[in-house]
């Protein structure tokens, strides 16, 4: 969105309306995991010949998805994952120092 190339695209498509938004923010999250999932369940395992082929496949997919539609929840805490992070810097500083 900052590059001149993508400001000249939208400059002359005033009916589309850029919301910025943190990327950290966590239904940002959520949404790269619904796509991952779209990624690993349909698009990686299918043969695709055309490009209205992998279209037909993605809208199978969400058709599928939204007829039984369960919200991402987050499973753990900040501070579990927090804890894990740090269990993961201690044990890979372990592993740099032991190749030392």
């Amino acid at each position: 969105h900052k590059t001149p190339k993508i400001k000249a695209w939208l400059a002359r498509r005033p009916h589309y309306h850029v919301h910025f938004t943190p990327t950290s923010a966590s239904w940002i999250n959520q949404v790269e995991r619904w796509f991952a999932e779209l990624t690993r369940k349909q698009i990686q395992r299918g043969v695709h010949t055309s490009v209205r082929q992998l279209e037909a496949d993605i809208r199978t997919f969400i058709d599928l998805h939204n007829k039984n539609p369960k919200p991402f929840k987050w499973t753990k805490s900040a501070d579990q994952i927090l804890a894990s992070v740090k269990r993961f810097c201690h044990k890979a500083q372990q592993t740099l120092c032991g190749e030392l």
